[in-house]
């Protein structure tokens, strides 16, 4: 017994240097969970322990706050939320290109629910009954993992353009285009080589993988990318008639052009 006492301890003692030794950047979680209560002492612990946290009560209200997800770090989501369960609102993440870190919690530990997260995504799964200080040493972990160094950049501005990469979302005058995560993926690629032209090839790979062919020959694949440049360049027409960045380079792709 005093030997987990003291395990404890010096978790917390790790836990509180760790930051102590972070005081310029707080660790910024969203987080949701479907209990009053457990919502509130999760955020009132972990902003204590140096981490910035935003909470939810339900699936829908956090998939609707694009401004708290393009801001966090982590995300952390009960496996027990009513109507939408975790695993539901893990999957729907993943499925809308939303690429923040996520840890799943648990009031009821199971073996095949941590299976379950983890092969759906999930870099932790924690039993709530472990405690507050060891959530967030164990938060913190995932967090150094997926974000070495410096933090990472989140959002790219250029001109009317912006792209909040961790959910995937591309902004013109502030309008959400709506692209798709494919699409996304496209505009992104584009975008992050202002000024240089990418090739067929290059804007398919972004697409699925490098080398990957689903044509009916070689060069079929270029049809596809011309269709979805037309997909995308319509969706920012819709937004913006005089919208020309998106520029075609005969026989060789596609340039995001300098304002």
């Amino acid at each position: 017994m005093r030997a987990a006492v003291h395990w404890v301890e010096s978790l917390e003692k790790m836990s509180s240097f760790a930051a102590n030794d972070e005081p310029a950047q707080r660790i910024r979680i969203v987080a949701v969970d479907g209990d009053d209560c457990f919502r509130d002492m999760l955020s009132n612990e972990l902003s204590e322990r140096a981490f910035s946290v935003t909470t939810f009560a339900d699936s829908a209200s956090v998939l609707a706050s694009t401004d708290a997800l393009s801001a966090a770090d982590l995300i952390v989501l009960d496996w027990g939320l009513a109507g939408k369960t975790g695993l539901d609102l893990l999957r729907q993440l993943k499925r809308l290109g939303i690429n923040i870190p996520t840890v799943v919690l648990a009031g009821r530990s199971l073996a095949s629910h941590e299976s379950l997260a983890l092969e759906h995504g999930a870099l932790d799964f924690i039993d709530k009954s472990r405690g507050m200080s060891i959530l967030a040493y164990r938060l913190r972990i995932v967090a150094r993992a997926k974000v070495p160094g410096e933090w990472r950049d989140k959002i790219l501005r250029l001109g009317r353009l912006t792209l909040k990469t961790p959910i995937s979302r591309a902004f013109w005058n502030d309008s959400d285009v709506e692209l798709t995560v494919g699409e996304f993926k496209i505009v992104n690629l584009l975008a992050g080589n202002v000024g240089r032209h990418v090739t067929y090839r290059e804007i398919y790979d972004a697409l699925h993988h490098q080398g990957f062919v689903a044509a009916d020959s070689i060069n079929g694949y270029r049809t596809n990318v011309r269709s979805a440049i037309k997909r995308i360049r319509r969706k920012f027409e819709a937004l913006d008639p005089t919208f020309d960045r998106i520029q075609n380079y005969t026989a060789f792709g596609y340039i995001w052009a300098r304002d």
